[in-house]
């Protein structure tokens, strides 16, 4: 599962990384306590060049008869996106990044939960491979979701958790955001744990589990 991260550089260092043109996003980064149903930063490739633009973190599938569906879908599984409803149309056509320099994590320990923060060695931005959706309210409001997709965890996370993000390299993304690609089995084996070696993980202030809080101290080490 993937339901906290953290993006903690500028829009203007965002948009530059991934030779983006933007809209006016309402709201500020850095951002270190990113959760559910909030808006998001997304890169999508219109067929010319990546855009940057907000979704809301739940994806709602175009034919669904409620928005609040979407509390269900912040995750998608890697194994499985080509046989659910909710995501197979997307998952051909409407794939995005979502930038990340860290994803928090709990582990159970004894006497309760400790959060983890969870980073490339290199402290680099990363994308998380997502998927995303327009939903049309009966009042005509749109609404533009999105989920992260998680895979089988890696030999640092599987001491943490049983699922982890998608974790895109670099080199990768291009070929994820090409709407042009729409054969599962050139898609598929993007969707493999990011290697442990070039990750690490630390315990962090368990301040972050109030969606309330997002300050710095949040990234710092407990």
């Amino acid at each position: 599962m993937c339901g906290r991260y953290t993006v903690t550089v500028t829009l203007e260092e965002l948009m530059a990384l991934y030779l983006a043109e933007g809209t006016a996003l309402p709201f500020n980064l850095p951002r270190f306590n990113f959760a559910p149903t909030q808006l998001v930063p997304a890169i999508v490739n219109d067929g010319t060049r990546n855009r940057i633009g907000q979704l809301k973190w739940g994806l709602v599938p175009s034919w669904a008869e409620d928005e609040k569906v979407g509390i269900r879908m912040i995750n998608a599984r890697a194994e499985s996106l080509d046989e659910r409803p909710a995501f197979r149309t997307a998952y051909r056509r409407k794939r995005c990044l979502i930038p990340a320099d860290g994803f928090y994590e709990w582990k159970t320990i004894s006497g309760g939960k400790q959060p983890y923060r969870i980073k490339l060695r290199n402290g680099e931005l990363f994308g998380m491979a997502g998927l995303y959706e327009t939903w049309t309210s009966p009042d005509g409001r749109k609404v533009h979701t999105c989920t992260v997709i998680t895979t089988t965890p890696n030999r640092l996370m599987e001491d943490i958790h049983h699922r982890m993000p998608v974790i895109l390299r670099r080199e990768d993304e291009a070929l994820w955001l090409d709407r042009s690609i729409q054969d599962p089995s050139r898609l598929q084996p993007l969707l493999a744990p990011y290697p442990a070696e070039e990750m690490e993980a630390y315990p962090v202030s368990k301040r972050v589990g109030n969606v309330g809080n997002d300050d710095p101290d949040l990234v710092a080490r407990a």
